[in-house]
């Protein structure tokens, strides 16, 4: 009995040398895992850096949101990532977390599902507070309730702040 197809939301971000490159890189490494198919992606956002040291404040994101079907699970999902993140040169010995990078991928959800173990967090436990995530999830799926919560995508975007910390590109990737 083969497994039903799982959707799996994920955040694109970069700050570091050709961004919009470097999100359509991750996007093709992403699509490369054997059973991995596009659902939707949204627009690029240029953003204000969140959570960073005050010298890496000038270093804007940009940032888009990516839904894939895949019959691999959320954890599959994490070695996936890190491998494309360490082929862009990301290490994790001793790394600032918020160090700006080329690329930075996290998971936003898994389906309806809830996980709290092993180095897993799913949904991701800041997705609701971060505009540069919800904004473009919104764009994709604004009826989707992630697990823990019981609003919409779309009412989550309208209680936030700072709708003008977020620019639209127009470029495709």
């Amino acid at each position: 009995m083969q497994a039903s197809p799982l959707q799996i939301g994920f955040s694109l971000g970069s700050n570091l040398g050709d961004k919009i490159a470097n999100l359509a890189k991750g996007r093709r490494e992403l699509l490369k895992i054997d059973g991995a198919r596009e659902v939707a992606r949204s627009s690029l956002y240029e953003t204000e850096p969140v959570d960073v040291k005050p010298e890496f404040q000038h270093l804007k994101f940009v940032n888009a949101v990516l839904i894939l079907e895949t019959l691999d699970g959320a954890r599959d999902w994490l070695e996936h990532i890190a491998r494309i993140e360490t082929q862009f040169g990301r290490t994790r010995e001793g790394d600032d977390k918020n160090a700006p990078r080329e690329i930075d991928i996290d998971i936003i959800f898994a389906g309806d599902q809830l996980i709290g173990s092993g180095g897993l967090v799913v949904p991701h436990p800041r997705w609701a507070e971060r505009r540069f995530v919800v904004q473009p999830l919104a764009e994709l799926q604004p009826h989707r309730i992630l697990p823990g919560t019981d609003r919409t995508v779309a009412q989550i975007l309208e209680t936030l702040p700072g709708a003008d910390e977020l620019t639209r590109l127009d470029a495709d990737w």
